[in-house]
């Protein structure tokens, strides 16, 4: 009988938490195990997923009094029914995703993992803290959060609960056996300190098709999109070059400092939501693909670029850094959370300060004067990819993990 295993996530291909879990799903199958998805929003057609009941007339009700209480999901009382689902009856281990996106109630896990082994695949910080998915340098969640900084940032509360949300979350996980994954040695390390230092935690990065995701012919590539082969293309990816984590402001000001003779020689390539003024406010001619689900087409995109600009301000290990890899395309970001485990100084590309617009700027400059690095960078990004980013290699490393649980 081949393992089987149900994933608990947010969805099956919307976000990037969702994108990741559904690689990781289809690595599994490749491997031979019969691998399922709980999800709170599904988008494929696949007898493999199916999605979370919605939340009845009951617990909406009950969700206006917790919402102004400042405790997100804790109204989903029909949480601990998924033990009746089919999926879960069958699994013989859970593998748990992202849970904070409104479908799922966390005080479920002490009672769902009683009869089963459980996983946790951590694709940010918010098991660590009190109600935030990422705490941009602050360290209040190691003292068990409270006077919050601020309440707006995902997923957002409407009151300063958090001490009593990180209260509720080491009362569940006093209850619960988990082992955690971090994808980076960044989030790795985080687990080490004191709340989930109480679980054991392994170190594996998320895979990518290196068959999708693979050098393509800049020339071929820059025809197909209708880019004129004399520029030098800068690509940035965000669901909207607004959004203040993925550092679009950033971007564009580091734009506005490069020198105008550059900036003529430069094509901007964007996907996402864009922005029809973007040409106008840096001075560069840009194009926008707007929003590109279709892996061939980003790859396509990836492998157009001389340099895949994504100044973050906060991530854990970046598919999007992860792809522009794989299609060998050199990355200038910035040093926050896991992204260094991705861009490597001089090896793959150029890691800004945070925050260092000037830097940031610098490292653009640097790297499209000088082609022969560009392209020693091309070759070792392919490289890295292939030797520790493949989709086969996380599978079989979750396998043997998941082994090793079930079978100690």
């Amino acid at each position: 009988m081949p393992m089987r295993v149900l994933h608990i996530n947010q969805s099956d291909t919307f976000g990037g938490a969702a994108i990741a879990g559904y690689r990781l799903h289809q690595g599994l199958l490749d491997q031979g195990v019969d691998s399922r998805l709980l999800v709170g929003r599904m988008e494929t057609t696949s007898d493999r997923v199916a999605e979370v009941a919605r939340a009845s007339k009951n617990e909406k009700q009950l969700s206006r009094l917790t919402q102004r209480l400042g405790l997100n999901h804790v109204h989903l009382l029909s949480t601990p029914h998924l033990k009746h689902h089919s999926f879960y009856q069958s699994a013989d281990l859970l593998n748990f995703h992202n849970l904070h996106t409104g479908y799922f109630n966390y005080l479920a896990i002490a009672e769902l993992v009683q009869t089963k082994p459980a996983f946790v695949t951590m694709h940010d910080m918010w098991w660590l803290t009190g109600h935030c998915a990422f705490s941009y340098g602050c360290d209040r969640w190691k003292i068990g959060c409270g006077n919050c900084p601020d309440l707006s940032i995902f997923p957002p509360v409407r009151r300063d609960s958090t001490r009593w949300e990180w209260r509720l979350k080491d009362w569940v996980y006093d209850r619960a056996k988990l082992t955690f994954i971090a994808p980076s040695r960044w989030l790795a390390d985080l687990t080490k300190q004191r709340f989930l230092d109480r679980f054991p935690t392994h170190h594996i990065p998320y895979g990518i098709d290196l068959e999708t995701y693979q050098p393509l012919d800049m020339a071929q590539c820059r025809d197909q999109l209708k880019i004129p082969q004399s520029k030098k293309v800068l690509l940035f990816v965000a669901h909207d070059l607004k959004e203040r984590r993925k550092g679009g402001d950033l971007f564009l000001a580091a734009l506005q400092q490069l020198p105008a003779s550059l900036k003529a020689e430069i094509v901007i390539l964007t996907l996402g939501e864009g922005d029809p003024t973007l040409a106008e406010k840096v001075g560069i001619q840009a194009m926008n693909l707007g929003f590109v689900r279709d892996d061939a087409l980003k790859a396509i995109a990836y492998s157009a670029s001389d340099l895949f600009v994504f100044p973050t301000r906060a991530d854990n290990l970046p598919l999007v850094l992860q792809e522009s890899m794989a299609c060998g395309t050199p990355m200038v970001s910035c040093d926050v959370g896991g992204v260094s485990d991705l861009v490597r100084p001089g090896v793959t590309g150029y890691l800004a300060k945070t925050e260092d617009i000037e830097d940031l700027s610098n490292g653009i400059k640097t790297l499209l004067a000088d082609e022969e690095l560009r392209q020693k960078m091309r070759e070792n990004c392919r490289s890295i990819a292939v030797s520790e980013y493949s989709l086969s290699l996380q599978a079989q490393r979750y396998t043997e993990l998941y082994q090793q649980v079930l079978h100690p």
